[in-house]
């Protein structure tokens, strides 16, 4: 009897490292993303001349390359270091994980010192050791906080290592924060802010022609020979373009196209399978998208998803309910209403609208101007998906609110 596994080895595939094509992958080069790379060097490369580097803080959107980017400059340091005999030392820490002033600092002890195990020990324990390490080492220590704004505590976590530093009698620590909040810095503490003496870098999302040129590159190792059609890596990058300028939703469509193809026996990938591809990824790439987003617009998206479950609507003059549209004012009322349970800081109504705008920006909305048949001059909003599969996925995030 044949073996399972011998049955898929034999199996015909478009593939040829499917690895590549995967949202997970760092490649070598990274295309339209040179002067972040640029600035992000120079900003560290006080490390080679024995000085503290400047904190850096880094913005922008979902799949916008940030922390692939990071990632970058930072395996290329590393390799500098080593190959000079310097003391410094990196850590990447994921605050989606690490989501307290305690975790990241363990996380940060156990890549230091990774024959020791140090959960149990207070934080003032495993503060000063870390300290301690960076003083007896004479090391400059990078902590890397992806999705920084996840941290509960951040004020206490940013104001303890951005001051620490003075405490130590050589050696430093330089915080690099990574956040798809463009306004995280404005719930700071004043005092806070004016201890991290730090740089600031915007990504911009990419557009479909830099999307096209990025999987295109991807695909001539990712899959074999003529198995990738330009209309379907065309199709792909205008959706992903589209959707807020996420290269990984791009790739994402890539690879399953690619399994959707192997399953039908073909050997090339056509703009047909990305069709099919998109139908298939949607839910799971707007469950990704709203994991990511920050926690205030998060509350926003999830007053529209509770307000559109309570079968709200607007009357039009003619007094027919139009279901699942609704006011901008009426779900302003209610992200005040929710942020307050939360515990959470309100925004103002400005930045209640660049949220609005974000969201339709996404998709996960679509927003259009009142006009005839409805009293008065308002914004009207819809939500552009499930409900609920919105709201119980946002509640799952917003739980760690209240936890």
């Amino acid at each position: 009897m044949e073996n399972l596994f011998d049955k898929q080895m034999n199996k015909a595939t478009v593939f040829q490292n499917k690895d590549i094509i995967s949202p997970h992958y760092i490649p070598q080069k990274l295309p339209f993303r040179e002067k972040q790379i640029d600035v992000i060097t120079q900003g560290l490369s006080a490390v080679i001349h024995n000085s503290k580097p400047n904190n850096v803080f880094i913005y922008g959107k979902v799949g916008s390359g940030k922390t692939a980017t990071v990632k970058h400059v930072l395996d290329h340091l590393e390799e500098f270091v080593k190959k000079n005999n310097l003391s410094s030392k990196h850590c990447y820490i994921n605050c989606r994980s690490h989501e307290s002033k305690y975790k990241v600092l363990l996380k940060a002890l156990r890549t230091f010192y990774p024959e020791k195990d140090f959960l149990g020990y207070s934080s003032s324990f495993v503060y000063e050791k870390l300290l301690e390490y960076a003083t007896t080492k004479k090391a400059h220590l990078i902590l890397v906080l992806d999705e920084i704004d996840k941290v509960k505590d951040i004020d206490e976590l940013a104001y303890s290592l951005s001051r620490g530093n003075d405490e130590l009698q050589g050696g430093s620590i330089t915080m690099i924060g990574i956040s798809n909040n463009l306004i995280f810095k404005e719930k700071l503490d004043p005092r806070t802010k004016s201890s991290l003496c730090e740089r600031e870098l915007v990504f911009n999302p990419y557009n479909a022609s830099e999307l096209m040129q990025i999987l295109s590159e991807r695909c001539v190792t990712a899959f074999k020979p003529n198995a990738v059609t330009q209309g379907a890596i065309s199709l792909a990058s205008a959706i992903a373009a589209q959707e807020s300028g996420d290269a990984r939703t791009a790739v994402m469509l890539m690879q399953r196209a690619g399994e959707i193809a192997d399953g039908e026996g073909v050997d090339s990938v056509t703009d047909v399978h990305i069709e099919k591809a998109k139908a298939s990824v949607e839910e799971e790439i707007i469950i990704s998208m709203i994991s990511t987003l920050p926690q205030q617009q998060q509350l926003v998206l999830y007053a529209i998803a509770q307000l559109t479950l309570q079968k709200r609507g607007i009357r039009k003059v003619s007094g027919e309910i139009e279901e699942g549209v609704l006011y901008s004012g009426e779900i302003f009322e209610t992200y005040l209403d929710l942020a307050k349970k939360f515990g959470e800081r309100t925004i103002t109504s400005r930045w209640y609208r660049q949220y609005i705008n974000e969201l339709e920006m996404y998709g996960l909305i679509f927003v259009t101007n009142s006009g005839k048949g409805i009293k008065g001059q308002t914004r009207l909003i819809k939500l552009g998906f499930d409900a609920g599969k919105i709201k119980a996925a946002l509640e799952k995030e917003l739980l760690k609110l209240v936890n």
